[in-house]
């Protein structure tokens, strides 16, 4: 029985509740769990790993600094010569060697930094862990047993207050779960039998009610033991990118290799031939080689690639390989579900349009009374609709004897009989007969009505006072505040939006006009959406979507970045080679930001790395021939002391501008939509120009700066 006052409430939000807000920023601001980027626990760890990885079998992956390394060898062995024959020139032969060791050690540092952020999440899931006790179904009975000994296939039941032992399906119940072991999110979800919102975490806790559960992982295969393999990089592969580039980088480290071991030989030439002048010695010949190979982003290649991954995970997104958070830098159509992506979600009621003789408060009041029983997101607008515009509140009802009608699928109808009124709301057909049903006539303009909102796009709910018709509520899918800017920004980027709806053309349609998106597809199934992105990527695009259900699941696997749903079932997540922890489908807009950053910033600093290498050569070629060739010495413009300051200076430069740039390699280049040509022209002018002109004043200092200590 209905309350003596009913008071009208707003729509309840829907249970993930994180997908409804304003769209601004393309890169949101990261999560509150997420570790300050200088962080002292993850200093300490980075700068002790540094030191690990000085061993040459760890460095092997690496070329460049491998032979970096190699360097720093032959000098100390240089210095321990020198030491022992009392030779001169010890002074500059131990800090080369020094600032050579500091230079691996930099580069060891910006990976470790990268490694130990991810490891330091690790840690930190991996003390969620807890061997609880489960409630086994065995039979009819119940028997508790350790989760470790749970197997696939094994069935348990979660009371309020359990903690769930497993991954698995909730094969009966619903409830509301605690998931912020996962997610970082406080707010509770809701996980039901059936449907897309079936899938459980292993870890995550019951706030209410009871679940059955089938266990769908085996001990050490649970989301979260992968979570933690992830996170910590012990499953990272290089993408075919980053192995691109280190096969360039590499093949320009053994082009200068011969350069140098070349120069011997013709240095010696030279002097027998002038007469004058000195061979360049070993650790200055390792001095150039450093300086000329591109040590900057051999140092932080693999730290980029690393941190990519981090930020990803940092928006709370678990991507299952580094090829994934790159392929969503290059892709080129984006298919975005309509509800709960492009929409808020659920048909928000926004006007009451009243036929000939009906005032509007009439239509208002009888659309809010018949509401009242209608427990879904779209009753609840109706009834907020008319308190918000026509000051509607709380009323009375109890003495009345009202009887209320709830809405129904099967007849499309809520209502409610009071004071020997029948009012009534819902599909227009369905009061169209009821209207016809109580000896009533159609008004014409009724139908109008709702033959123009279905074209605009909207659903139409025509309201009856029994044999009257009032008028029609027009619901909306309200697109989400920012959308079309979003939506835009993309399209500046070279990227294709497509929304994926059920809806019929029409109406389509008239969201897709609304929200921007270049293209639609309406009244889409499976098969659609699998021959859709089939159709994209035989035109050679990148295709990337979003789902939450197991039909979902085949087009997850064939999209080259498949962002599941953490909500949605264990076909979809399986599927899908990234995983959005918050179930927020949105979120694939921000993953494509993402993918995009990290490839910039790896062309940025690799751009940066090889055009700073021009410096360097005015100031070691000078100092290595300027005595055999006196000519050289114009190629000193930066006004260099000596031979020896100006090969130190390179090198001490060499080095630092490495541990410079690890917060850069770390953070990424800052992102702005825009097309690939501008994108282009403005790194070329940051990071190429920039490369060029910055070691030229950073030499000179270092320069001042060793002559005034007497270094050199």
């Amino acid at each position: 029985m209905p309350q003596a006052t009913l008071e009208p409430k707003a729509p309840a939000p829907r249970p993930p509740a994180k997908a409804d807000g304003e769209l601004t920023d393309l890169l949101p601001k990261r999560l509150a769990h997420a570790r300050p980027l200088f962080d002292t626990g993850i200093l300490k760890r980075a700068t002790k790993d540094s030191f690990v990885k000085l061993n040459p079998r760890a460095l092997l992956k690496n070329p460049v600094i491998f032979v970096v390394e190699i360097g720093a060898i032959l000098t100390t062995l240089a210095l321990g010569r020198d030491l022992a024959t009392g030779a001169g020139n010890i002074g500059f032969t131990l800090q080369i060697s020094l600032w050579l060791w500091f230079t691996v050690l930099f580069a060891n540092f910006a990976e470790a930094m990268a490694e130990a952020r991810g490891k330091a999440q690790a840690d930190s899931l991996r003390k969620t862990k807890t061997d609880s006790i489960a409630k086994k179904v065995v039979g009819a009975k119940i028997e508790p047993v350790a989760a470790s000994r749970l197997r696939s296939g094994d069935v348990v039941i979660c009371d309020t207050g359990d903690t769930i032992p497993g991954d698995g399906e909730v094969i009966d119940g619903i409830a509301t779960v605690d998931e912020s072991v996962i997610t970082g999110e406080s707010a509770p979800v809701i996980r039901e039998s059936g449907g897309d919102r079936s899938a459980v975490t292993g870890g995550t806790k019951v706030l209410s009610d009871q679940i059955r559960i089938r266990i769908t992982s085996n001990p050490g295969e649970t989301f979260l033991d992968r979570m933690i393999a992830l996170v910590e990089g012990a499953e990272r592969q290089k993408t075919p990118n980053e192995i691109a580039l280190n096969i360039l980088i590499a093949g320009l480290t053994l082009i200068f290799l011969m350069a140098v071991i070349t120069l011997q030989p013709f240095a010696q030439y030279s002097v027998n031939s002038a007469g004058a002048g000195s061979v360049p010695s070993v650790v200055v010949l390792v001095s150039l080689l450093v300086c000329l190979i591109p040590t900057t982003i051999g140092g932080l290649l693999s730290a980029i690639g690393i941190a990519g991954m981090d930020r990803v995970m940092q928006h709370n997104v678990l991507a299952m390989s580094g090829k994934a958070v790159e392929a969503s830098g290059d892709v080129n159509t984006l298919l975005l579900d309509k509800t709960g992506t492009i929409t808020i979600g659920n048909r928000q009621a926004v006007e009451f349009l009243t036929v000939n003789g009906v005032g509007a408060a009439e239509l208002a009041d009888a659309a809010q009374l018949s509401s009242l029983a209608d427990e879904t997101p779209e009753g609840r607008s109706v009834v907020v609709l008319a308190k918000e515009k026509y000051g509607l509140r709380g009323r009375e009802v109890a003495s009345h004897e009202a009887v209320f009608i709830p809405f129904s699928a099967y007849t499309r109808m809520s209502g409610v009989d009071i004071d020997g009124r029948r009012l009534r709301k819902g599909a227009t057909s369905a009061i169209a007969n009821f209207i016809r049903e109580q000896g009533g006539e159609v008004p014409q303009d009724l139908l109008d009505i709702s033959e123009r909102i279905s074209r605009q796009g909207g659903t139409p709910l025509a309201v009856a006072d029994g044999r009257r018709g009032l008028g029609v509520i027009n619901l909306k899918d309200v697109v989400k505040g920012g959308m079309k800017e979003r939506l835009g920004q993309l399209r500046a980027m070279g990227i294709r939006t497509v929304m994926i709806t059920g809806d019929n053309p029409l109406t389509a349609a008239a969201i897709a006009a609304e929200a921007g998106v270049d293209d639609f597809l309406a009244q889409a199934s499976p098969a659609d959406k699998l021959n859709y992105i089939k159709k994209e990527q035989a035109s050679g695009r990148l295709v990337a979507m979003t789902g939450d259900g197991t039909n979902d699941a085949p087009a997850l696997a064939q999209a080259d970045v498949g962002l599941a749903m953490n909500t949605g079932t264990m076909a979809a997540k399986e599927a899908g080679n990234m995983v959005d922890l918050d179930s927020n489908p949105t979120k694939l807009i921000e993953v494509v930001a993402i993918g995009k950053q990290l490839l910039i910033t790896r062309g940025a600093l690799t751009t940066f790395s090889i055009a700073n290498d021009v410096a360097k050569y005015f100031a070691i070629i000078p100092a290595m021939f300027m005595a055999t060739y006196p000519v050289l010495g114009k190629l000193n413009v930066m006004g260099l002391h000596t031979p020896q300051s100006a090969v130190l200076s390179a090198v001490i430069f060499n080095a630092l501008i490495i541990i410079a740039l690890v917060p850069l390699a770390l953070r990424g280049v800052k992102y702005r939509p825009e097309s690939a040509a501008s994108l282009l022209r403005r790194n070329l002018l940051v990071y190429g120009l920039g490369g060029i002109l910055v070691p030229f004043p950073g030499i000179w200092a270092i320069d001042q700066l060793v002559h005034l200590l007497r270094l050199a």
